[in-house]
């Protein structure tokens, strides 16, 4: 196929960082793969980044360089505006001058979607632009295009993912290691797996800015990030992954969402998987995230969540995708959140007291008659019901001993208010450790 370079497919590139380099390179080094998959050549144009040395140095000085990003996107010879400088004020401002331009926008901002993306897919909508965003989540796994398009057939019933390669990193470690999460952290930061502030990460904001992109191409509900339960990993104790280890067990940091039939669950926290599952088994910085259909079941997507090759193969994927449709119909495209605008649902999220979840629970109590007789009524007298129970010999010299209780699927208020009644018995030690499970299967 001969392609014509007149054609060519101009793009803005807004961030010459880690993604935004890997990006300018595997477009550079497979330009002529990319041009035959896309029908035409996609090609850099300009980089904006305020640190024009590194602009300089990752384009080699063969295109144009600006401090100024807005040049960018008002340069009426550019058609595709990619935006990797992160964060969401700047970004905002950026990507809806770029689509008031006229220009189709390629994102990897998860934050900016997340709290953003309805104003943003409206202003694409209204004027006939797309907005792609495969990078957003799960770096180069394509994620959100098996979700929105492989899986169209179906009806989603649940999503559930390891979507944050720096915690699954150090609960790997913790696990293997038995170190506590502070040292796996600061070994982390070594490493660069964790930012020198990796609070985004740690407890678990960057995990659920994914996860509502995720429901909204899962269900087709607009973004509502604002109602999503958000629980990191700072807390955990590394005695809890031991004994989930001996039940059977592996703890991850997921993000979890579900349809049930009074709303969507909406939820990012560290969760007990039986360690036959493969997500279970997924280790390191990697990420995985398992999709549940009504007519295909649960499938797997696996991959590198991370990095600037994996991340940057998301970026150009929607560059192609971008380019192949750029003449068409916009009625005739895949809709931002799978499902047509006029379509999308009104399903509430669920607070997090209507969640139904099993529990693993960790208390410390008094080594005498009677306080599991105790436990149990409590748990008993609001129906629920214990699926394995383990406790541990007191130390020498020690008079409590931990009590490590599974339970079968509650509602989250019910357990709620056990936890409580539990703490006020004389003969528990401190507070209960509760950790969420999940089977995954079905």
């Amino acid at each position: 196929m001969s392609v014509d370079n007149a054609s060519a497919i101009r793009v803005g590139l807004l961030g010459a960082g880690t993604v935004g380099g890997g990006t300018f390179t595997v477009l550079t080094r497979n330009q002529e793969e990319i041009s035959r998959r896309a029908g035409r050549p996609i090609t850099i144009v300009k980089v904006a980044d305020r640190n024009l040395t590194l602009a300089r140095q990752v384009t080699a000085n063969t295109v144009a360089v600006t401090d100024d990003a807005f040049a960018v996107v008002d340069d009426p010879n550019i058609d595709i505006v990619v935006e990797l400088i992160g964060g969401t004020t700047g970004a905002r401002d950026l990507v809806l001058k770029a689509i008031a331009n006229g220009k189709h926008v390629v994102t990897a901002n998860k934050a900016l979607l997340a709290l953003h993306g309805n104003e943003i897919f409206a202003a694409a909508q209204k004027k006939g632009v797309m907005v792609a965003f495969e990078a957003a989540v799960a770096g180069g796994i394509p994620i959100i295009k098996a979700v929105r398009e492989g899986l169209s057939a179906n009806r989603i019933e649940w999503i559930a993912g390891i979507i944050n390669g720096t915690t699954n990193f150090i609960l790997s470690e913790m696990r293997e290691k038995g170190l506590a999460f502070a040292d796996v952290l600061k070994e982390a930061q070594r490493l660069g797996y964790a930012e020198a502030d990796p609070t985004f990460d740690v407890e678990g904001i960057d995990a659920a800015h994914k996860l509502m992109i995720l429901a909204g191409v899962g269900f087709g509900i607009p973004m509502q990030f604002e109602k999503a339960y958000v629980e990191g990993i700072t807390y955990l104790a590394s005695v809890d992954i031991r004994y989930a280890e001996e039940l059977g067990y592996r703890v991850k940091l997921l993000g979890i969402t579900k349809r049930m039939e009074n709303g969507v669950e909406l939820r990012v926290h560290p969760t007990l998987i039986p360690e036959k599952r493969l997500i279970a088994n997924v280790n390191g910085a990697m990420n995985a995230v398992v999709v549940k259909g009504d007519a295909v079941g649960p499938t797997l997507y696996y991959g590198a969540g991370a990095g600037a090759e994996p991340t940057a193969s998301a970026v150009i994927a929607d560059l192609v995708d971008v380019t192949r449709m750029h003449t068409a119909d916009p009625h005739q495209r895949v809709p931002h959140l799978a499902f047509q605008p006029d379509q999308l649902s009104d399903l509430p999220i669920l607070p997090m007291a209507e969640i139904r979840s099993a529990y693993y629970l960790r208390l410390r109590a008094m080594d005498k008659p009677g306080v599991l007789a105790n436990v149990t009524r409590i748990l008993g007298d609001l129906d629920i019901s214990i699926d394995a129970m383990m406790q541990k010999e007191p130390a020498d010299n020690e008079t409590e001993a931990d009590i490590i209780i599974l339970t079968h699927i509650t509602v989250e208020k019910n357990m709620d208010q056990a936890i409580a009644d539990i703490e006020a018995l004389p003969a528990i030690a401190g507070k209960v450790t509760r950790l969420r499970m999940e089977e995954l299967s079905k």
